[in-house]
Protein backbone atom coordinates (compact mmCIF):
# COMPACT_ATOMS: atom_id res chain seq x y z
CA UNK A 1 0.00 0.00 0.00
CA UNK A 2 2.82 2.37 0.92
CA UNK A 3 4.75 1.42 -2.19
CA UNK A 4 1.67 1.97 -4.36
CA UNK A 5 1.06 5.36 -2.74
CA UNK A 6 4.70 6.26 -3.31
CA UNK A 7 4.47 5.25 -6.95
CA UNK A 8 1.36 7.35 -7.38
CA UNK A 9 3.03 10.33 -5.71
CA UNK A 10 6.09 10.03 -7.89
CA UNK A 11 3.93 9.64 -10.98
CA UNK A 12 1.97 12.76 -10.07
CA UNK A 13 5.16 14.71 -9.42
CA UNK A 14 6.59 13.56 -12.73
CA UNK A 15 3.40 14.61 -14.52
CA UNK A 16 3.55 18.07 -12.95
CA UNK A 17 7.21 18.42 -13.89
CA UNK A 18 6.46 17.38 -17.48
CA UNK A 19 3.68 19.97 -17.72
CA UNK A 20 5.97 22.69 -16.39
CA UNK A 21 8.74 21.73 -18.79
CA UNK A 22 6.29 21.59 -21.71
CA UNK A 23 4.78 24.98 -20.84
CA UNK A 24 8.20 26.59 -20.47
CA UNK A 25 9.34 25.03 -23.74
CA UNK A 26 6.32 26.37 -25.61
CA UNK A 27 6.81 29.83 -24.14
CA UNK A 28 10.51 29.72 -24.98
CA UNK A 29 9.76 28.70 -28.56
CA UNK A 30 7.17 31.47 -28.89
CA UNK A 31 9.53 34.01 -27.34
CA UNK A 32 12.38 32.95 -29.61
CA UNK A 33 10.07 33.00 -32.63
CA UNK A 34 8.84 36.46 -31.72
CA UNK A 35 12.39 37.68 -31.20
CA UNK A 36 13.31 36.38 -34.66
CA UNK A 37 10.48 38.27 -36.38
CA UNK A 38 11.18 41.58 -38.02
CA UNK A 39 8.21 43.60 -36.79
CA UNK A 40 7.24 47.12 -37.92
CA UNK A 41 8.50 50.08 -35.86
CA UNK A 42 6.71 50.69 -32.56
CA UNK A 43 6.47 53.58 -30.11
CA UNK A 44 7.48 52.96 -26.49
CA UNK A 45 4.73 51.33 -24.44
CA UNK A 46 3.62 50.93 -20.85
CA UNK A 47 3.05 47.67 -18.99
CA UNK A 48 -0.44 46.20 -19.20
CA UNK A 49 -2.00 48.89 -21.44
CA UNK A 50 0.77 49.07 -24.04
CA UNK A 51 0.22 52.07 -26.34
CA UNK A 52 -3.41 52.66 -25.40
CA UNK A 53 -2.61 55.89 -23.57
CA UNK A 54 -1.23 57.37 -26.81
CA UNK A 55 -4.55 57.24 -28.70
CA UNK A 56 -5.97 60.41 -27.16
CA UNK A 57 -9.48 61.80 -27.60
CA UNK A 58 -9.13 61.95 -31.40
CA UNK A 59 -7.26 58.72 -32.23
CA UNK A 60 -6.89 59.43 -35.96
CA UNK A 61 -5.00 62.64 -35.19
CA UNK A 62 -2.87 61.04 -32.46
CA UNK A 63 -1.98 58.12 -34.74
CA UNK A 64 -1.12 60.55 -37.52
CA UNK A 65 1.38 62.31 -35.23
CA UNK A 66 2.91 58.99 -34.16
CA UNK A 67 3.26 57.89 -37.79
CA UNK A 68 5.33 60.98 -38.56
CA UNK A 69 7.93 59.64 -36.14
CA UNK A 70 7.61 55.88 -36.60
CA UNK A 71 6.55 55.59 -40.24
CA UNK A 72 3.44 54.74 -42.30
CA UNK A 73 3.50 51.09 -41.13
CA UNK A 74 3.53 51.10 -37.34
CA UNK A 75 2.83 48.35 -34.81
CA UNK A 76 1.06 49.25 -31.56
CA UNK A 77 0.22 47.07 -28.61
CA UNK A 78 -3.27 48.13 -27.54
CA UNK A 79 -3.54 46.24 -24.26
CA UNK A 80 -3.75 42.58 -25.36
CA UNK A 81 -4.21 43.33 -29.06
CA UNK A 82 -1.31 43.79 -31.52
CA UNK A 83 -2.48 46.51 -33.91
CA UNK A 84 -0.96 47.53 -37.23
CA UNK A 85 -1.54 51.19 -38.11
CA UNK A 86 -1.42 52.14 -41.81
CA UNK A 87 -0.93 55.82 -42.65
CA UNK A 88 0.05 56.12 -46.32
CA UNK A 89 -1.53 55.28 -49.67
CA UNK A 90 1.34 52.92 -50.53
CA UNK A 91 0.89 50.90 -47.33
CA UNK A 92 -2.90 50.99 -47.73
CA UNK A 93 -2.51 49.43 -51.17
CA UNK A 94 -0.41 46.64 -49.62
CA UNK A 95 -3.26 45.83 -47.24
CA UNK A 96 -6.29 46.50 -49.45
CA UNK A 97 -5.03 45.09 -52.74
CA UNK A 98 -1.79 43.09 -52.60
CA UNK A 99 -2.77 41.22 -49.41
CA UNK A 100 -6.50 41.89 -49.51
CA UNK A 101 -7.56 38.28 -48.89
CA UNK A 102 -5.27 37.88 -45.87
CA UNK A 103 -6.71 41.05 -44.32
CA UNK A 104 -10.33 40.52 -45.39
CA UNK A 105 -11.66 39.52 -41.98
CA UNK A 106 -12.93 41.63 -39.09
CA UNK A 107 -12.00 41.41 -35.42
CA UNK A 108 -14.85 40.98 -32.99
CA UNK A 109 -16.28 44.38 -32.04
CA UNK A 110 -18.31 43.80 -28.91
CA UNK A 111 -20.88 46.55 -29.53
CA UNK A 112 -21.51 45.28 -33.07
CA UNK A 113 -21.86 41.73 -31.78
CA UNK A 114 -24.56 42.88 -29.35
CA UNK A 115 -26.42 45.34 -31.57
CA UNK A 116 -26.20 43.63 -34.97
CA UNK A 117 -27.40 40.16 -34.05
CA UNK A 118 -24.03 38.55 -33.48
CA UNK A 119 -22.36 40.57 -36.27
CA UNK A 120 -24.47 38.83 -38.91
CA UNK A 121 -24.37 41.86 -41.20
CA UNK A 122 -21.92 42.76 -43.99
CA UNK A 123 -19.88 45.42 -42.25
CA UNK A 124 -18.77 43.57 -39.11
CA UNK A 125 -19.11 39.88 -40.01
CA UNK A 126 -15.82 37.95 -40.12
CA UNK A 127 -14.70 36.85 -43.57
CA UNK A 128 -16.22 33.56 -44.65
CA UNK A 129 -19.23 31.88 -46.21
CA UNK A 130 -21.79 33.85 -44.19
CA UNK A 131 -20.24 37.19 -45.15
CA UNK A 132 -20.10 36.21 -48.83
CA UNK A 133 -23.77 35.19 -48.69
CA UNK A 134 -24.90 38.45 -47.09
CA UNK A 135 -22.85 40.58 -49.44
CA UNK A 136 -24.19 38.72 -52.49
CA UNK A 137 -27.77 39.20 -51.32
CA UNK A 138 -27.16 42.92 -50.84
CA UNK A 139 -25.19 43.57 -54.02
CA UNK A 140 -27.34 41.42 -56.30
CA UNK A 141 -30.77 42.28 -54.95
CA UNK A 142 -30.44 45.66 -53.25
CA UNK A 143 -27.53 47.60 -54.71
CA UNK A 144 -27.29 46.62 -58.37
CA UNK A 145 -27.24 49.50 -60.88
CA UNK A 146 -30.65 48.44 -62.18
CA UNK A 147 -32.08 48.33 -58.67
CA UNK A 148 -30.72 51.74 -57.66
CA UNK A 149 -32.00 53.25 -60.92
CA UNK A 150 -35.46 51.91 -60.16
CA UNK A 151 -35.41 53.87 -56.89
CA UNK A 152 -34.99 57.31 -58.49
CA UNK A 153 -38.40 58.54 -57.40
CA UNK A 154 -37.95 57.22 -53.87
CA UNK A 155 -34.53 58.86 -53.63
CA UNK A 156 -35.98 62.22 -54.69
CA UNK A 157 -38.67 61.85 -52.03
CA UNK A 158 -36.11 60.95 -49.35
CA UNK A 159 -34.07 64.02 -50.26
CA UNK A 160 -37.12 66.25 -49.99
CA UNK A 161 -37.61 64.94 -46.45
CA UNK A 162 -33.96 65.59 -45.59
CA UNK A 163 -33.97 69.11 -47.03
CA UNK A 164 -37.23 70.10 -45.37
CA UNK A 165 -37.48 67.99 -42.22
CA UNK A 166 -33.82 67.24 -41.46
CA UNK A 167 -34.39 63.48 -41.47
CA UNK A 168 -34.66 60.85 -44.20
CA UNK A 169 -38.22 59.76 -43.55
CA UNK A 170 -41.31 60.98 -41.75
CA UNK A 171 -42.03 59.50 -38.33
CA UNK A 172 -45.68 58.65 -38.58
CA UNK A 173 -48.02 56.30 -36.82
CA UNK A 174 -47.28 57.55 -33.30
CA UNK A 175 -43.65 56.45 -33.44
CA UNK A 176 -41.88 58.87 -31.10
CA UNK A 177 -38.43 57.35 -31.45
CA UNK A 178 -35.81 59.87 -32.48
CA UNK A 179 -34.15 58.07 -35.34
CA UNK A 180 -31.25 60.50 -35.60
CA UNK A 181 -30.36 60.07 -31.92
CA UNK A 182 -30.45 56.29 -32.32
CA UNK A 183 -28.07 56.55 -35.29
CA UNK A 184 -25.70 58.76 -33.31
CA UNK A 185 -25.71 56.43 -30.30
CA UNK A 186 -24.93 53.51 -32.61
CA UNK A 187 -21.97 55.40 -34.09
CA UNK A 188 -20.64 56.24 -30.62
CA UNK A 189 -20.90 52.64 -29.43
CA UNK A 190 -19.34 51.16 -32.56
CA UNK A 191 -16.42 53.58 -32.56
CA UNK A 192 -15.94 54.27 -28.86
CA UNK A 193 -13.67 52.65 -26.29
CA UNK A 194 -14.92 49.22 -25.25
CA UNK A 195 -12.80 47.30 -22.74
CA UNK A 196 -13.51 43.90 -24.28
CA UNK A 197 -12.14 45.01 -27.66
CA UNK A 198 -8.71 45.52 -26.07
CA UNK A 199 -8.84 42.98 -23.23
CA UNK A 200 -10.65 39.98 -24.77
CA UNK A 201 -9.88 37.91 -21.67
CA UNK A 202 -11.61 40.47 -19.41
CA UNK A 203 -14.91 40.81 -21.22
CA UNK A 204 -16.83 40.75 -17.94
CA UNK A 205 -15.38 44.18 -17.11
CA UNK A 206 -17.57 45.74 -19.82
CA UNK A 207 -20.62 45.34 -17.61
CA UNK A 208 -18.94 47.48 -14.94
CA UNK A 209 -18.78 50.41 -17.33
CA UNK A 210 -22.32 50.05 -18.59
CA UNK A 211 -21.24 49.62 -22.21
CA UNK A 212 -23.00 46.29 -22.64
CA UNK A 213 -26.16 47.76 -21.17
CA UNK A 214 -26.00 50.77 -23.52
CA UNK A 215 -25.48 48.49 -26.50
CA UNK A 216 -28.37 46.26 -25.44
CA UNK A 217 -30.69 49.27 -25.02
CA UNK A 218 -29.76 50.54 -28.47
CA UNK A 219 -30.19 47.05 -29.91
CA UNK A 220 -33.68 46.93 -28.42
CA UNK A 221 -34.55 50.25 -30.08
CA UNK A 222 -33.28 49.01 -33.44
CA UNK A 223 -35.22 45.79 -32.97
CA UNK A 224 -38.46 47.70 -32.37
CA UNK A 225 -37.96 49.87 -35.47
CA UNK A 226 -37.02 46.95 -37.72
CA UNK A 227 -39.74 44.61 -36.44
CA UNK A 228 -42.36 47.31 -37.06
CA UNK A 229 -40.93 47.99 -40.51
CA UNK A 230 -41.07 44.31 -41.45
CA UNK A 231 -44.56 43.85 -39.99
CA UNK A 232 -45.86 46.88 -41.91
CA UNK A 233 -44.50 45.46 -45.16
CA UNK A 234 -45.96 42.01 -44.52
CA UNK A 235 -49.41 43.50 -43.86
CA UNK A 236 -49.17 45.84 -46.84
CA UNK A 237 -48.14 43.07 -49.20
CA UNK A 238 -51.14 40.88 -48.41
CA UNK A 239 -53.44 42.97 -50.60
CA UNK A 240 -50.88 44.67 -52.82
CA UNK A 241 -50.96 44.15 -56.56
CA UNK A 242 -48.21 46.46 -57.86
CA UNK A 243 -44.62 45.28 -58.24
CA UNK A 244 -42.92 48.39 -56.83
CA UNK A 245 -40.77 46.54 -54.29
CA UNK A 246 -38.41 48.26 -51.88
CA UNK A 247 -35.49 46.78 -49.91
CA UNK A 248 -37.68 45.20 -47.25
CA UNK A 249 -39.99 43.62 -49.85
CA UNK A 250 -37.00 42.07 -51.61
CA UNK A 251 -35.59 40.62 -48.40
CA UNK A 252 -39.02 39.23 -47.48
CA UNK A 253 -39.26 37.56 -50.88
CA UNK A 254 -35.86 35.91 -50.34
CA UNK A 255 -36.88 34.76 -46.87
CA UNK A 256 -40.12 33.24 -48.06
CA UNK A 257 -38.96 31.56 -51.28
CA UNK A 258 -37.56 28.03 -50.79
CA UNK A 259 -36.23 28.08 -54.36
CA UNK A 260 -33.89 31.00 -53.71
CA UNK A 261 -30.15 30.34 -53.68
CA UNK A 262 -29.86 31.58 -50.09
CA UNK A 263 -32.04 31.24 -47.03
CA UNK A 264 -32.42 34.32 -44.87
CA UNK A 265 -33.33 34.22 -41.18
CA UNK A 266 -35.19 37.17 -39.68
CA UNK A 267 -32.20 38.29 -37.61
CA UNK A 268 -30.04 38.22 -40.74
CA UNK A 269 -32.61 40.33 -42.56
CA UNK A 270 -32.62 42.82 -39.70
CA UNK A 271 -28.81 42.91 -39.68
CA UNK A 272 -28.77 43.77 -43.40
CA UNK A 273 -31.41 46.45 -42.93
CA UNK A 274 -29.36 47.95 -40.10
CA UNK A 275 -26.37 48.17 -42.44
CA UNK A 276 -28.44 49.87 -45.11
CA UNK A 277 -30.17 52.34 -42.79
CA UNK A 278 -27.14 53.19 -40.67
CA UNK A 279 -24.65 53.38 -43.54
CA UNK A 280 -26.87 55.44 -45.81
CA UNK A 281 -28.09 57.78 -43.11
CA UNK A 282 -24.79 58.33 -41.32
CA UNK A 283 -22.89 59.14 -44.52
CA UNK A 284 -25.53 61.71 -45.40
CA UNK A 285 -25.60 63.23 -41.91
CA UNK A 286 -21.81 63.60 -41.79
CA UNK A 287 -21.60 65.15 -45.27
CA UNK A 288 -24.53 67.49 -44.65
CA UNK A 289 -23.18 68.57 -41.27
CA UNK A 290 -19.71 69.54 -42.48
CA UNK A 291 -20.75 70.93 -45.88
CA UNK A 292 -22.68 74.00 -44.61
CA UNK A 293 -19.94 74.76 -42.08
CA UNK A 294 -17.24 74.69 -44.76
CA UNK A 295 -19.39 76.75 -47.13
CA UNK A 296 -19.94 79.45 -44.50
CA UNK A 297 -16.19 79.59 -43.88
CA UNK A 298 -15.52 79.74 -47.63
CA UNK A 299 -18.05 82.17 -49.21
CA UNK A 300 -16.37 82.06 -52.65
CA UNK A 301 -16.92 78.31 -52.77
CA UNK A 302 -20.52 78.84 -51.64
CA UNK A 303 -21.16 81.31 -54.46
CA UNK A 304 -19.57 79.10 -57.10
CA UNK A 305 -21.59 76.10 -55.94
CA UNK A 306 -24.88 78.02 -55.83
CA UNK A 307 -24.25 79.56 -59.24
CA UNK A 308 -23.76 76.12 -60.77
CA UNK A 309 -26.74 74.45 -59.10
CA UNK A 310 -29.12 77.35 -59.72
CA UNK A 311 -27.97 77.67 -63.31
CA UNK A 312 -28.48 73.97 -64.08
CA UNK A 313 -31.83 73.67 -62.27
CA UNK A 314 -33.24 77.05 -63.30
CA UNK A 315 -37.03 77.18 -63.09
CA UNK A 316 -37.47 73.88 -61.23
CA UNK A 317 -39.07 73.54 -57.81
CA UNK A 318 -36.27 71.24 -56.64
CA UNK A 319 -33.19 69.49 -57.96
CA UNK A 320 -33.87 65.93 -59.12
CA UNK A 321 -31.41 63.06 -59.37
CA UNK A 322 -31.31 63.30 -63.17
CA UNK A 323 -29.99 66.88 -62.85
CA UNK A 324 -26.84 65.83 -61.00
CA UNK A 325 -24.91 64.56 -64.01
CA UNK A 326 -24.20 68.13 -65.17
CA UNK A 327 -23.21 69.49 -61.76
CA UNK A 328 -19.47 68.87 -61.82
CA UNK A 329 -18.56 71.42 -59.17
CA UNK A 330 -21.13 69.95 -56.78
CA UNK A 331 -19.54 66.53 -57.21
CA UNK A 332 -16.06 67.99 -56.73
CA UNK A 333 -17.17 69.82 -53.60
CA UNK A 334 -18.65 66.69 -52.02
CA UNK A 335 -15.48 64.75 -52.82
CA UNK A 336 -13.49 67.47 -51.08
CA UNK A 337 -15.78 67.30 -48.04
CA UNK A 338 -15.25 63.53 -47.88
CA UNK A 339 -11.49 64.09 -48.16
CA UNK A 340 -11.36 66.58 -45.28
CA UNK A 341 -14.07 64.90 -43.22
CA UNK A 342 -14.24 61.19 -44.13
CA UNK A 343 -17.31 59.49 -42.59
CA UNK A 344 -15.07 56.94 -40.83
CA UNK A 345 -11.58 58.47 -40.43
CA UNK A 346 -10.25 55.14 -39.16
CA UNK A 347 -11.72 52.57 -41.53
CA UNK A 348 -13.57 49.69 -39.89
CA UNK A 349 -10.74 47.51 -38.48
CA UNK A 350 -9.52 44.44 -40.31
CA UNK A 351 -7.72 41.38 -38.97
CA UNK A 352 -5.06 39.20 -40.58
CA UNK A 353 -6.17 35.61 -41.13
CA UNK A 354 -2.61 34.44 -41.84
CA UNK A 355 0.88 35.73 -41.19
CA UNK A 356 2.51 37.63 -44.05
CA UNK A 357 5.28 40.08 -44.92
CA UNK A 358 4.75 43.70 -45.94
CA UNK A 359 7.64 45.85 -47.09
CA UNK A 360 10.07 43.45 -45.40
CA UNK A 361 8.20 43.41 -42.07
CA UNK A 362 6.58 40.33 -40.53
CA UNK A 363 2.88 40.67 -39.73
CA UNK A 364 1.70 37.86 -37.41
CA UNK A 365 -1.63 36.13 -37.75
CA UNK A 366 -4.54 37.70 -35.79
CA UNK A 367 -3.03 41.18 -35.99
CA UNK A 368 -5.66 43.91 -35.98
CA UNK A 369 -5.29 46.51 -38.74
CA UNK A 370 -6.32 50.15 -38.54
CA UNK A 371 -6.14 52.17 -41.76
CA UNK A 372 -5.98 55.89 -41.03
CA UNK A 373 -7.98 57.25 -43.95
CA UNK A 374 -7.95 60.70 -42.37
CA UNK A 375 -4.14 60.83 -42.42
CA UNK A 376 -3.93 59.42 -45.95
CA UNK A 377 -6.33 62.03 -47.33
CA UNK A 378 -4.21 64.83 -45.81
CA UNK A 379 -0.80 63.52 -46.88
CA UNK A 380 1.22 66.52 -48.19
CA UNK A 381 3.23 64.14 -50.38
CA UNK A 382 0.04 63.43 -52.32
CA UNK A 383 -2.19 66.48 -51.90
CA UNK A 384 -1.39 70.15 -52.51
CA UNK A 385 -2.39 72.33 -49.54
CA UNK A 386 -4.05 69.33 -47.87
CA UNK A 387 -5.59 71.32 -44.99
CA UNK A 388 -7.42 73.73 -47.30
CA UNK A 389 -10.88 73.36 -48.80
CA UNK A 390 -10.23 73.37 -52.55
CA UNK A 391 -12.89 71.51 -54.59
CA UNK A 392 -11.12 72.43 -57.83
CA UNK A 393 -8.54 69.73 -57.11
CA UNK A 394 -11.18 67.15 -58.15
CA UNK A 395 -12.49 68.94 -61.24
CA UNK A 396 -9.84 67.81 -63.70
CA UNK A 397 -8.54 64.48 -62.41
CA UNK A 398 -9.87 60.93 -62.28
CA UNK A 399 -9.46 60.37 -58.53
CA UNK A 400 -12.62 58.75 -57.20
CA UNK A 401 -13.89 57.12 -54.01
CA UNK A 402 -14.61 53.70 -55.58
CA UNK A 403 -11.55 51.97 -54.15
CA UNK A 404 -9.05 52.24 -57.01
CA UNK A 405 -7.22 55.34 -55.74
CA UNK A 406 -5.57 54.45 -52.44
CA UNK A 407 -4.79 58.08 -51.62
CA UNK A 408 -8.55 58.64 -51.33
CA UNK A 409 -10.51 55.86 -49.61
CA UNK A 410 -13.36 57.40 -47.57
CA UNK A 411 -15.38 54.20 -48.10
CA UNK A 412 -12.52 51.71 -48.01
CA UNK A 413 -11.31 49.45 -50.82
CA UNK A 414 -10.89 45.79 -51.69
CA UNK A 415 -13.28 43.04 -50.65
CA UNK A 416 -14.63 45.00 -47.68
CA UNK A 417 -15.34 48.24 -49.52
CA UNK A 418 -18.73 49.74 -48.70
CA UNK A 419 -21.11 48.30 -51.34
CA UNK A 420 -23.62 51.16 -51.01
CA UNK A 421 -21.26 53.99 -51.98
CA UNK A 422 -23.19 55.30 -54.95
CA UNK A 423 -26.53 55.12 -53.19
CA UNK A 424 -25.30 57.07 -50.15
CA UNK A 425 -23.36 59.62 -52.20
CA UNK A 426 -26.33 60.24 -54.50
CA UNK A 427 -28.57 61.06 -51.53
CA UNK A 428 -25.89 63.38 -50.09
CA UNK A 429 -25.41 65.14 -53.46
CA UNK A 430 -29.14 65.62 -53.91
CA UNK A 431 -29.72 66.91 -50.40
CA UNK A 432 -26.80 69.32 -50.63
CA UNK A 433 -27.88 70.53 -54.08
CA UNK A 434 -31.37 71.34 -52.81
CA UNK A 435 -30.09 73.07 -49.68
CA UNK A 436 -27.99 75.52 -51.72
CA UNK A 437 -30.58 75.75 -54.53
CA UNK A 438 -33.60 76.64 -52.42
CA UNK A 439 -31.99 78.67 -49.64
CA UNK A 440 -29.40 81.32 -48.93
CA UNK A 441 -27.51 80.65 -45.72
CA UNK A 442 -25.87 82.90 -43.13
CA UNK A 443 -24.77 82.91 -39.50
CA UNK A 444 -27.00 84.44 -36.81
CA UNK A 445 -26.57 88.17 -36.25
CA UNK A 446 -23.37 89.11 -34.47
CA UNK A 447 -21.40 86.05 -35.60
CA UNK A 448 -18.74 85.82 -38.30
CA UNK A 449 -17.21 82.78 -39.96
CA UNK A 450 -14.14 82.78 -37.73
CA UNK A 451 -16.48 82.21 -34.76
CA UNK A 452 -17.46 78.78 -36.10
CA UNK A 453 -16.32 75.97 -33.81
CA UNK A 454 -14.91 73.29 -36.13
CA UNK A 455 -13.82 71.06 -33.24
CA UNK A 456 -14.41 67.38 -33.95
CA UNK A 457 -15.76 64.63 -31.74
CA UNK A 458 -14.88 61.01 -32.41
CA UNK A 459 -16.97 57.87 -32.69
CA UNK A 460 -17.19 55.48 -35.61
CA UNK A 461 -17.85 58.69 -37.55
CA UNK A 462 -16.60 62.22 -36.90
CA UNK A 463 -19.15 64.89 -36.00
CA UNK A 464 -18.92 68.55 -35.10
CA UNK A 465 -18.57 68.91 -31.35
CA UNK A 466 -20.80 72.01 -31.30
CA UNK A 467 -24.13 72.21 -33.08
CA UNK A 468 -24.16 74.37 -36.20
CA UNK A 469 -26.84 77.07 -36.22
CA UNK A 470 -27.52 78.86 -39.51
CA UNK A 471 -30.32 81.11 -40.74
CA UNK A 472 -31.95 80.07 -44.00
CA UNK A 473 -33.66 82.52 -46.34
CA UNK A 474 -35.82 81.07 -49.10
CA UNK A 475 -34.37 81.81 -52.54
CA UNK A 476 -37.74 81.58 -54.28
Amino acid sequence: MVIEDLDMTETHALTVKMKIVTTLSIKLVRFSSKRSLKLPPSPWKLPFIGNLHQLGLLPYQSLHKLSKKHGPLMLLQLCQVPTLVVSSSQMAKEILKTNDLIFASRPKVNAAHIMIYGSQDMAFAPYGEHWRKMRKIAVTNLLSIKRVQSLHGAIDEQVAHIAILGRPFDEEGGNKMKFHEMIEETAVLLGGFNMENYFPSLGWVCSLFGLDKRAKRTSSKWGSVLDQMIEDHVNRNKNREEEDDDFVDILLSIQGDPNKEFSLAKDQMKALLMDMLFGRTETGYVALEWSPAELIKNPKVMKKLQDEVRGKALGKSMVKEKDLSNMNYLKAFLKEILRLHPPAPLLVPRESMESCRIQGYDIPKKTRVIINGWAISRDPNVWDSPEELWPERFEHNLIDFKGQNYEYIPFGAGRRICPAIQYGVTIAELALANLVYRFDWRLPDGLVSKDLDMTETHGLTVKMKSNLFLIAKAYF
